[in-house]
Order: C-alpha cells, then structure tokens, then sequence
C-alpha cells in the first residue's frame, strides 16, 4: 500500500472524515459501553447528535440497550467477539420507529486483546414498507404469505416494534398466532429476549397456576424444589398466552392482577415477585362474545385487547397455498425427504379445498403426502381422501340454516366435522354458527 496512503488512514481526523463520508451509520464503543464514535450517518438515522452521544454509556444516551434484547453488554461484558449480524427495531430521538440492519465486529489493541465492537448499520425502514405496501415481498418476520390480508398482519406486527402495548390476537386453529406473537416479539426492543409461550386451555386449574407462577419446594404434592413460572422465566421478554377463553374465573382474578401490578407469589411461597413482561394473548373463540356471556371479565378483557390483531383463515387467503406449500416442501427436503414437487392436479384440489385446519392442517397433509409419494412427484392420489370430498363448490358460498344443519348432524350421528363437509363448509364457519344457535346441536 502507498505509504502516504497508510499516513492518511492513520491520521484519526482524516479517519473521522473518511467514516462520515459513509452512508452507513458507525457506532464505536469499548467494552464498558462508552461511546468513542458516532459518524454523520448515524447521526441522521437515530436523531442523536454526536455532542451528546460521545463518551456516554450507550445504554444511559439512547436511554436503552440501542440493540434492544440483542445487547451482549447488558452483563458482565464478553472477553472475545464473534462478528454477528442481525435486524433491529430502534426508537430514534423523537420516538420514531426505525429498522435498521446491524454488522457489528470485534476491535481489538495491539496486543490482539478484544477492547469493544464497531458496529455499521442502515436504515431499511421506507424500503421494507415500500415493499409490503407493494406486495413485493412473500415473508416478513418468518411468516410466509403475500395476500393482502397477510400484508396488512405484516404492518402491524411493524408498527407494534417500538412500544410494549398487550396484543390480542384472534383467529381459528392453525392460523399461526404462535408464530405471529413469536414475530411481534422479535421485532421488538425484546427481541434477543426470552419468549415464553403456554396454552392456558391445555392445563388443569392448579397445574396452570404453578406454570405460570410457580412454586416453592412443598407446597404440594410432588413439588420436591422451588420452581420459576412463566412469568418469571419470560422476564425481560414476552409470554404469550394461548386460549386465554379457557381461563377459569378464579385464574381470570389472579392473572388480572399481575397485568395491574406486575408482581405475585409462587404457589404456596410468601415472597413478592415483580416481572417486566410484555403481554400477548390469544384465543379461538370471540373473546368479546365470552364477555357478554359472562365466562370472562371486561376489565381482563379490556387489559389484554389493547391492540387487536385478526389473523386471517387460509380459506380467505388461498393464494399464499402456493408459498405455503413450497416452504413445507423446503423444509422437508431439508430433513431428507424429498419430492419433485405438486402435480398441477393435486395444487388444484389444494387450492380448492377449505382448510378448517388452517395452515397447520396444510403442513400436515403435505406430510402425509410426502410419505405415500415416495420421493416422486406428489400426485392428486397422494393427497388425503378428505381433501377431496371437501373441496369447495363453485358459485357463491352456502348460507346455513338451523333446519339444514339439524339435518348434517342427524345424518352423520353429530359428529361436526363430517356434517361441516356434507354442508359443504369450514369446520369452523359450523362451529360459529352452532355457538350462535346452541339449541341446533
């Protein structure tokens, strides 16, 4: 290299120039956060002036960990560095969420000693939101789907990145709830964090509280050591909180309270706990309608619905079937087991079924159908029976009626989901509909 060449980089002002030339943001800092550079670029990006950034705690200036949960100087700081690079949502100056994506590399002395990170970023906020708006893209967040309604999922889950609002979100079985609230915490400033999720239907009343709170050694049967609940173990992240309809009235009270206070105690323990948790709920069933019905409190409602999320059935998003599918395929063919792809034939009959299911029922099917192709392409006989007799009629959607579903359900000895497909419908569309006529069935 040209020696005045080495003199000029070595130079710290004419450094400082070169790196404000950039159009990536560079932030520099040592192993205890303090913040020895900050380049024009990153000036722009976050709303921070250098005069007051430099030689703070980078924790102390932002007024957070810049990196959100990704942080790895929240501790103790490391001794050594592997390079990383990842997407995070930050909060600029003026409270504007922004995404940007992080490169960040070990520095180290002469004597090959890790001292801290320097860290370029840039700003791809407009071009993500230019892209869903424009339905450019087939996944965000690791979701999968390009239907508008699935765009719509994708902004919110956007917008919810810089705020720790509760969300509720609502859809049938296998519309992905758990995988969106998975999306909506990483996105987050918690993201990095622990996500703790638990299906509050699927436990017994006493098991559910000892999961979600835990318990100390003897206070009942079988408790042989002190033991964290979710709350405690999602510390610093979020719990999801599946079929919150299922919630027992007592377990309402006591949930309700640590939404209000964000402390409890272990089963059986004295000792008071406080969490920062964030919050996201879901359920199956109309929570609102559980409300009026009252199996399940307003004020637990009005708590856990402040940003409402509605997660659309397959059905109403059939063109995503297609990406859908290939993404199972992929991550089969992953696993060792191959196929040459769908026949035309046997995405049509996919494309005409209802999938009461959802995506999960989707995922499954493909699985079976992988099996009996054996590796070869998948054909309209590899696919379930069922697939076939429930696909949907042509012309506009059948309307039900009492009489009529009285009839389906006499006819196949009430079992509903074989009446759904002799009525030609989603096995939920006939479970909403016997909620609102309980008498029918």
């Amino acid at each position: 290299m040209d020696s005045r060449l080495v003199d000029l980089l070595a130079d710290k002002k004419n450094l400082e120039r070169i790196l404000d030339s950039l159009m990536e943001g560079i932030i520099a800092h040592d192993k205890e956060r303090r913040i020895l550079f900050f380049n024009r670029a990153a000036e722009k990006i976050t709303g921070y002036d250098r005069a007051e950034i430099l030689g703070r705690d980078c924790h102390d200036a932002f007024g957070s960990p810049f990196c959100g949960g990704r942080c790895s100087f929240c501790g103790e700081p490391p001794n050594s560095w592997t390079n990383i690079d990842y997407p995070v949502n930050i909060a600029t100056k003026d409270g504007e969420s922004r995404r940007i994506e992080m490169s960040v590399a070990g520095m180290t002395d002469e004597t090959g000693c890790f001292t801290g990170v320097l860290a370029a970023f840039r700003d791809v906020t407009d071009l993500i939101g230019l892209q869903i708006r424009l339905g450019q893209i087939t996944s965000f967040a690791g979701i999968i789907g390009q239907d508008h309604k699935m765009l719509q999922v994708f902004e919110q889950i956007r917008e919810l990145a810089t705020n720790d609002y509760p969300v509720y979100l609502k859809g049938e079985t296998g519309t992905g709830k758990e995988m969106v609230a998975a999306a909506i915490h990483n996105e987050s400033q918690r993201g990095g964090g622990p996500f703790v999720p638990i299906n509050c239907g699927a436990l017994p009343e006493g098991v559910l509280e000892s999961e979600l709170f835990g318990h100390v050694k003897g206070a009942f049967s079988g408790a042989i050591r002190d033991k964290k609940g979710r709350f405690e173990l999602a510390d610093g992240g979020t719990i999801f909180l599946d079929e919150v309809a299922d919630l027992t009235k007592s377990m309402q009270v006591k949930l309700l309270r640590v939404l209000q206070e964000w402390t409890f105690e272990r089963v059986g323990g004295e000792k008071t706990v406080s969490v920062d948790v964030r919050v996201i709920s879901a359920a199956n069933r109309d929570l609102k309608r559980e409300v009026e019905r009252k199996n399940f409190r307003d004020d637990l409602y009005y708590r856990l619905n402040v940003v409402p999320i509605e997660l659309p059935p397959l059905r109403e998003r059939k063109n995503d079937i297609p990406l859908l599918a290939e993404e199972f395929l992929r991550q089969a063919s992953e696993q060792g087991q191959k196929t040459a792809g769908l026949s035309k034939k046997a995405l049509s009959i996919m494309m005409d079924y209802l999938w009461p299911g959802n995506v999960r029922e989707l995922q499954n099917v493909l699985h079976y159908a992988l099996v009996k192709c054996k590796g070869r392409l998948i054909r309209a006989e590899d696919l379930p029976l069922e697939l076939e007799a429930g696909r949907s009629r042509r012309g506009p959607t059948r309307k039900l009626n009492q009489e009529m579903v009285k009839a389906a359900l006499d006819r196949t000895g009430g079992n509903k989901a074989k009446a759904a497909r002799h009525l030609g419908v989603g096995r939920a569309t006939l479970y909403r509909f016997l909620e609102e006529f309980p008498d029918v069935s």
